[in-house]
């Protein structure tokens, strides 16, 4: 935390030579009478008290039990079921206007959602059918469990990628598509109980370490590698590099120029209107088919409704790893693009989204989808923000979308017979090219050089490692900006601006003034054990520094040392020990040291390991300064 603009201080500003910084006499500065405040101790909590407290904001920040104090028991029960299926609370009041908006937003993005579906199980190296079995139950059991009015639930293309590249990895989806589903279906499963569990356990904040830099180099580095993967289906070529990195595709391209020329290609027919071209070129091909050989189709899909695949769970043997790794990996990418989605249009129309609430609701639809022969779903940008803007109102439109793929899987799949492959791979580029998103890395540039920095090794680590490496080195490269916020804090010299009562940096207001004999030092961040060695050196040197400043400049001698403590929300024993040592060093050079306006929990722990003093602590700078210039003897 920084130093705030509004430290507004009760000041006199003592010179050294007997006058005031802005020439008033001392004698006439002093009638100035100014009450000196205490700083008081925060109520007294047993340690159980202290605990519960720490660990309700942790896990309870939103108090979900709120509603159910002073409430009897019937109430409580009709309330817990609400909390559980937020479809009981809001369908009471549902009307057929709403059901005109959600059946109009439902069908639009069924539109889109056949098309994707079919496309990104493609991606995930997955039978067609497997993209439209996941376009049917998963947005039925969202929206039941689900707490938000606008997300339209299905594949999507960072998920679909992953697990693609991670399980493709070890096991070959042509060689043995049986073993590979069935990794499919397990890692699906375990990235529902991974997304359930955190937030049974409230732990979203995991999710929090995939920084929004992280994922614009993430992104933009997985869209190039799965559009130069679809060269494959652009081209034609058949001997294709199972790798995602960069230079192995383009290698596979090259090496197989020849034999891309042999194959006839469909022409290129625009993705904007996923279902329209789809639509265009199955009847085109459907047409030519007498005369133009080559062309590769999806071919027969089956009819009916998702059969059960709780036998093709697989929990033993040795891809178990590979499964429950590419599991956790896809199921933190999906549950962050949800709840990030769920979040951003709720903003738009002003309600909440609880995200606990929403980890719990994609946790149990992923591990439902497990077992009805379904692979890793979550809340998609892109349907999503067609569902909003085509006005949909509640999660009935996730209701209408399962119904239309319903009907589609039972009566409409002879029509996909012919839809040629070139089509889902230009569905497939136009959505993943969407990911690239270079204004958002510029900003980062300009912003923050360490959250750019971030960005570039997870688009990097993408390109030329592999996905799950990149993604791990940006979020070392995060974790490692945290790490040293922490252990190398800022530290910065206060000074008093002319006329006002208010300390800032000298640094940053170049109005600001010192104050003689003092020097005034804040601290921007809490003091633990692993920044509290660097802060007692760089306090020191701080002295240092400003002893040979005074020295060159021929001022008053330095006297006192205060350290504002109000951006130090925190401290440890080893920062303790280090107070107290630093006030030892400085005591031997005839130098006083007071703290000023430390936060609750740092006064207590300072007051019961009997550091202050009674002349050591003040509530501001300004009656600091007052107070200590008061019971010096005026200079001749």
């Amino acid at each position: 935390m920084g130093v705030t603009s509004d430290r507004v201080e009760y000041v006199c500003r003592y010179g050294g030579n007997g006058t005031t910084t802005s020439g008033v006499n001392v004698s006439i500065a002093a009638e100035v009478t100014m009450e000196i405040h205490s700083v008081c101790l925060p109520p007294k909590e047993s340690t159980f008290q202290k605990l519960k407290h720490r660990l309700s904001e942790i896990f309870f920040p939103d108090d979900p039990l709120y509603r159910f104090k002073d409430q009897t028991w019937c109430k409580k029960l009709v309330l817990g079921l609400q909390f559980l299926f937020p479809i009981l609370q809001w369908g009471s009041h549902y009307d057929l206007n709403l059901f005109k908006s959600d059946v109009v937003s439902g069908l639009t993005i069924a539109s889109l959602a056949i098309p994707q579906g079919i496309s990104y199980a493609q991606l995930a190296n997955l039978p067609p059918i497997i993209g439209l079995y996941s376009s049917f139950v998963p947005p039925l059991m969202y929206s039941l469990q689900g707490s938000s009015r606008h997300v339209a639930v299905g594949p999507v293309s960072i998920a679909s990628l992953v697990m693609g590249t991670m399980l493709s990895e070890k096991v070959s989806p042509v060689q043995h598509p049986t073993l590979y589903l069935k990794l499919a279906f397990t890692a699906t499963f375990f990235a529902g109980l991974f997304q359930a569990s955190l937030g049974f356990l409230r732990l979203g904040l995991v999710i929090d370490f995939l920084s929004k830099a992280t994922l614009v180099g993430f992104m933009a580095g997985a869209a190039i590698i799965v559009s130069l993967q679809q060269l494959k289906g652009l081209l034609g070529i058949v001997h294709f590099t199972t790798k995602m990195q960069l230079i192995p595709v383009l290698t596979s391209v090259f090496h197989h120029t020849k034999e891309s020329m042999k194959k006839p290609k469909l022409f290129w027919i625009s993705a904007a209107a996923p279902l329209t071209s789809v639509i265009l070129s199955t009847l085109l091909v459907f047409l030519i088919k007498s005369k133009v050989h080559g062309i590769s189709i999806i071919g027969h899909l089956q009819k009916g409704l998702n059969p059960t695949s709780t036998n093709m769970l697989y929990f033993n043997g040795q891809y178990l790893a590979l499964a429950i790794k590419t599991g956790i990996v896809t199921g933190i990418l999906s549950l962050t693009e949800g709840i990030a989605v769920g979040r951003t249009f709720a903003s738009l129309k002003n309600y909440q989204v609880d995200g606990n609430k929403e980890m719990m609701a994609i946790g149990l639809m992923n591990m439902a989808s497990s077992c009805t022969s379904c692979y890793v779903t979550t809340g998609s940008f892109s349907r999503s923000a067609v569902n909003y803007n085509a006005g949909a109102q509640t999660a009935v439109s996730n209701i209408v979308l399962a119904g239309t793929v319903l009907v589609t899987l039972l009566f409409l799949m002879p029509l996909f017979y012919y839809t040629p492959n070139v089509i889902l791979v230009a569905i497939i580029i136009t959505a993943v090219i969407g990911l690239i998103d270079y204004k958002a890395a510029y900003k980062l540039w300009k912003v923050d050089k360490l959250d750019f920095l971030a960005c570039i090794c997870s688009f990097f680590g993408v390109l030329f490692i592999s996905v799950p490496l990149g993604l791990g080195i940006a979020v070392g490269v995060s974790v490692v900006k945290i790490l040293l916020h922490v252990t190398r804090p800022n530290t910065l010299v206060l000074g008093n601006i002319p006329a006002t009562q208010i300390y800032q940096s000298l640094n940053r207001y170049k109005e600001a003034s010192r104050v003689p004999s003092f020097l005034i030092l804040a601290i921007e961040s809490p003091i633990y054990f692993a920044n509290s060695t660097y802060l007692q050196e760089r306090l020191l040197r701080w002295v240092q520094e400003e002893e040979e400043r005074i020295k060159a400049n021929h001022e008053s001698t330095l006297k006192c040392i205060i350290i504002d403590m109000t951006s130090v929300t925190a401290i440890d024993t080893s920062g303790i020990d280090m107070v107290c040592e630093l006030k030892k060093m400085l005591e031997k050079r005839s130098l006083v040291l007071v703290l000023v306006n430390p936060v609750g929990s740092v006064m207590e722990k300072m007051h019961r390991s009997n550091f202050l003093g009674t002349n050591s602590l003040f509530l501001t700078v300004g009656e600091a300064v007052a107070d200590i210039s008061a019971s010096w003897k005026p200079q001749p």
